[in-house]
């Protein structure tokens, strides 16, 4: 680009990133009856990531109830893009079990410790490495193609709170061969059932058990670390009322809660440990591991007896009202606002513990209320951007490479599954507006307005597709355009081209803020 044509774009892209350094004001007043109006956006995009041509379809044709109710019930009419099914089949961390990918490992490792020290020995252990990192960047192409395409896109979004809330590292050990199963049988088979559920899924999980090393709790060498998470960020909160006894006491129950051994060798256990030992997959419950001493937990009496403490301990714990509190708040924070209503955030937790925590009624209670549209614009974490881009650029056009999703995650600071502390990503605003982050927020914006993104190479491959997306469509004019703002009105008039023109438009406050 010539230096004189370039002094006006970044002259826009200044304005453009102070105004989204600044929240913006509700959307105007709302277009005639049965027309596509500010509200009906406003809803959609807080109810998936952004919009496309399907989604707007199926809105009019289903209703926002009816669509609603087909959301909750997962039986959204629609399907992935075959291309985009095959891509994500194709990968191995996928379309291979586990327990074979964690075999595999074993065996490899126990190879290279058998190999004398020297420059082979050094080069299969990078080779594993690599193997493990090539695990984990499959995983996350899998869940962002997946964000981007499926057609259940409150569930899709629902499904990155519950890996952000659960949240568990890649780096740690053996988690990058753990991935694909946590997200695809962990979180994503129970993101819409009951909460309950949920956390006995994730406390079943390798990923889980290996990163908060309950994995390694057992009688005689007690680890604290998950009982505390488990409390403070899965499921009541911190100053919710429990203890450090309590967190003691429920170290103690979860004892024996691990992973089968990695040799793969049949265990022998005696007559009276064999009716308790409990197995899921990979998961196990090793009575030998066990303390099986009474225990008090939340003022409750629990009677040592094996795993049924543990079901007993997590029933105890989503049964309180503070369970109730914190995951109704967390949840109305991220599809809401930053700091939420607290009569929308109480009917939620009325809701839960009417529905034994029913996630789906809860968050009929939360889309279905006059808050969700009322209360102010949120500006987009990084993966709602990323994924609200693409969504918004190619309509539903399914992409060969989904690599660059994952890099550009990287560069604004929120890659899948890399929190190092447990505490996943931020759900407010403010954590995501600072100068740098809006500055890289406008190069990916520019790179995907200019077609310069590699979406359409295959990994591996030379051929690229040329030209870039064609934003200004009858989705834009349809759904978009009557409701944007001057200062995004303002920016686009002062394109250039076509592929400044897409820029101004993924990099307005119109689009950061849903």
């Amino acid at each position: 680009m010539h230096c004189r044509a370039l002094v006006p774009l970044l002259t826009t892209a200044t304005l453009l990133l102070a105004a989204c350094a600044s929240q913006p004001t509700q959307a105007g007043a709302p277009a005639a009856r049965g027309a596509f109006n500010g509200n009906d956006l406003t809803w959609l995009r807080r109810d998936g990531f952004g919009v496309d041509g399907a989604d707007v379809a199926r809105y009019r044709k289903l209703g926002r109830e009816g669509l609603l109710d087909a959301q909750l019930a997962d039986h959204v009419p629609g399907a992935l893009p075959p291309p985009i099914a095959g891509l994500i089949h194709g990968f191995e961390a996928i379309d291979t079990p586990m327990p074979k990918l964690l075999g595999d490992l074993y065996d490899a490792q126990q190879q290279i410790k058998a190999m004398p020290a020297g420059p082979d020995k050094d080069a299969a252990n990078k080779a594993w490495q690599q193997h493990g990192n090539a695990l984990m960047q499959q995983a996350r192409q899998a869940e962002l193609l997946q964000a981007a395409y499926g057609p259940n896109q409150l569930k899709e979004q629902l499904v990155w709170f519950w890996l952000n809330h659960f949240s568990v590292y890649a780096p740690k050990g053996r988690i990058r061969w753990e991935l694909a199963d946590y997200q695809q049988h962990v979180i994503r088979a129970h993101a819409l059932g009951r909460f309950r559920d949920l956390v006995m899924a994730t406390l079943e999980s390798p990923a889980m058990l290996e990163y908060l090393d309950n994995a390694q709790n057992a009688k005689g060498h007690v680890n604290e670390n998950y009982a505390r998470e488990l409390m403070e960020l899965h499921t009541l909160g911190v100053g919710s009322g429990y203890t450090q006894q309590d967190v003691q006491q429920l170290a103690l129950i979860l004892t024996g809660v691990g992973i089968v051994p990695a040799d793969g060798k049949p265990q022998h256990f005696n007559a009276q440990a064999a009716p308790l030992v409990v197995q899921h997959g990979l998961f196990q419950f090793n009575p030998y591991r066990h303390d099986f001493g009474d225990k008090v937990f939340l003022g409750q009496h629990i009677k040592g007896r094996g795993f049924d403490e543990v079901k007993q301990a997590v029933d105890l714990i989503v049964r309180q009202p503070a369970c109730a509190q914190f995951v109704s708040r967390r949840l109305a924070q991220y599809f809401v606002a930053d700091n939420p209503p607290p009569a929308l955030v109480a009917r939620m937790a009325q809701t839960f513990r009417q529905t034994g925590g029913d996630i789906a009624a809860v968050l009929h209670t939360m889309l279905d209320s006059r808050e969700l549209l009322t209360n102010g614009k949120q500006f987009m974490d990084p993966t709602r951007f990323v994924v609200s881009s693409v969504r918004l650029a190619y309509d539903g056009k399914p992409i060969a490479n989904a690599l660059p999703l994952v890099y550009w995650l990287d560069q604004l600071g929120e890659p899948l599954y890399g929190r190092i502390t447990p505490d996943g990503w931020p759900l407010d605003g403010a954590s995501w507006t600072g100068s740098g982050q809006l500055s890289t927020r406008f190069d990916i914006a520019a790179a995907i307005g200019n077609g310069n993104t590699q979406l359409f190479t295959p990994p591996g491959s030379k051929t690229r597709e040329a030209g870039f997306p064609m934003l200004a469509t009858r989705l834009y004019y349809d759904a978009i355009e009557p409701h944007l703002s001057v200062v995004t009105r303002d920016a686009l008039a002062k394109a250039n081209s076509q592929q400044e023109w897409n820029t101004f438009l993924l990099a307005s406050p119109d689009f950061n803020y849903r």
